[in-house]
């Protein structure tokens, strides 16, 4: 990742509310995403906050990505927007039983009952 402009935040960052044991052994992490989150996650944090002022063209973009996602054009944009997805959006839960009954009738089973006798 030195190849960015970008800057390292003055410490590693972690969300250990969402993610307790770490970006990437959540699973919704790569270990690359998860580089680049704790390397950078402190700057962007401050810079969405407002607590940093851009001072390049790629902080300025960073910022712009926030209000409009469909421009994200480098990794750290894309992930970025993926743990905020992730740790503010809803989680999906999916049940294993349901309330939705059949779609059998009261009657067809009745006529079944009769035709077995």
């Amino acid at each position: 990742m030195s190849e960015t402009e970008f800057r390292h935040g003055k410490k590693r960052f972690y969300d250990t509310i969402k993610f307790p044991r770490g970006f990437a052994k959540s699973g919704d992490f790569t270990l690359s995403e998860e580089e680049i989150l704790t390397l950078f996650g402190d700057t962007m944090l401050a810079l969405e906050t407002g607590e940093l002022a851009p001072i390049n063209a790629e902080e300025k973009h960073f910022i712009k990505v926030l209000s409009h996602p469909h421009k994200a054009k480098s990794k750290l944009e894309r992930v970025w927007l993926k743990y905020i997805q992730l740790a503010r959006g809803r989680r999906r839960f999916h049940t294993l039983n349901g309330c939705k009954r059949g779609d059998v009738s009261r009657e067809e089973y009745e006529s079944e009952l009769v035709l077995e006798d």
